[in-house]
């Protein structure tokens, strides 16, 4: 199959239909089914049938399917290091940074830098660490702040600072089964709040649901386990809602991460967790998501995704919350790219919200 062979195959998949999926690639319903026919000719068999009126995938292209997103991601990550290659070097510094550092600690600190250099634009970024590694390895970010180092032999890494005490954001120690052995004063403030996401039960840590909870068990375990007897697992990041997505509230993100040769308040335990906590609101107004079709022609599942990436989630969070995969996440993304005139996902967000005026006076 050749690539575009490929595009179009997954843009049916995708979209259930031909002309849903000329539509989403800006070209003919006859273009489309030109190239699928082609596609097929040259394969051999059929990619779909139609069933009463639909088109349904064959057991030959569901086969093809899990290798054909291969390629398309691998694709993906081309051009996003063609993108970043283009990129004029000095005029611009990318940053990434876990959720709970890039809500607290970096906005005040980038609001200096472009003080300070107003010639030299400063972009933030959050994502986990796991895709903040990637990010580097792309060139898509310059510099990307963690709470472990990575390990990595093309990436170099520096340990800038530790201590809670005095930070602005809520810092606990945990062992595998939850139990608080340690906080500050701001997780303590936050944990204390009305309505908040996350609580402490007979001295246990516990999300307001039970999947929370076991989703935040799971990273912390990962990140109290010994992997091959070397150092702990990696951990994660994590959105708690207070309620459902866009409702107005009290939402917390956290990141966990192990404790490994890291001291708190006086302790030293290399098989607990340190949480980060960050109490924000993510809310947008109703109808954000109809607001943003309209006033850059998105179809209604980009203008979804566009809506949720305005209101704190990762893409990987985001293609979550909309029940897709990731890299089909990733290929609507790039549709919104091209109808907002945006390059990076923090630049799309930027632009989003500086149309919630536009709304509120609506």
């Amino acid at each position: 199959m050749r690539l575009r062979h490929i595009e179009i195959f997954q843009a049916i998949r995708q979209t259930g239909s031909v002309s849903a999926a000329a539509q989403l690639l800006h070209v003919s319903q006859p273009a489309v089914t030109k190239v699928l026919q082609h596609a097929e000719l040259q394969l051999g068999f059929p990619l779909f049938l139609r069933v009463r009126g639909k088109l349904q995938p064959t057991p030959e292209a569901l086969a093809l399917e899990s290798e054909v997103e291969k390629v398309t991601e691998s694709l993906q990550g081309v051009r996003r290091m063609a993108q970043s290659l283009r990129r004029e070097p000095g005029h611009s510094v990318r940053i990434g940074a876990i959720p709970a550092l890039a809500l607290s600690l970096l906005p005040p600190a980038i609001h200096q830098w472009t003080t300070r250099y107003p010639d030299i634009a400063c972009e933030l970024s959050s994502a986990h660490s796991r895709e903040l590694m990637q990010n580097l390895l792309m060139r898509e970010v310059d510099v990307a702040l963690t709470l472990q180092l990575p390990d990595h032999p093309g990436l170099k890494a520096q340990a800038l600072a530790s201590g809670y005490a005095h930070v602005p954001f809520g810092v606990l120690l945990v062992d595998a089964q939850l139990s608080v052995v340690h906080l500050n004063g701001v997780a303590e403030e936050i944990l204390m709040r009305w309505r908040s996401p996350l609580r402490v039960k007979s001295g246990t840590l516990a999300a307001a649901d039970a999947k929370s909870t076991a989703a935040l068990r799971q990273l912390v375990a990962d990140a109290c386990t010994v992997h091959d007897g070397v150092a702990p697992g990696p951990g994660g990041d994590l959105l708690l809602r207070a309620g459902e997505a866009y409702e107005a509230g009290i939402d917390v993100v956290l990141s966990v991460g192990p404790t490994a040769g890291t001291e708190v308040s006086g302790f030293l335990r290399p098989r607990h967790a340190i949480i980060y906590l960050h109490q924000t609101s993510l809310a947008l107004p109703g109808g954000f998501a109809d607001h943003a079709r309209k006033l850059f022609d998105l179809t209604p599942t980009e203008a979804r995704l566009a809506a949720a990436l305005a209101g704190g989630l990762t893409l990987k969070d985001a293609a979550i919350h909309q029940g897709i995969r990731f890299s089909t996440a990733r290929f609507y993304l790039h549709g919104i790219f091209r109808k907002t005139r945006t390059n990076q996902q923090s630049q799309l967000v930027a632009l989003l919200k500086s149309t919630l005026p536009l709304i509120r006076r609506g």
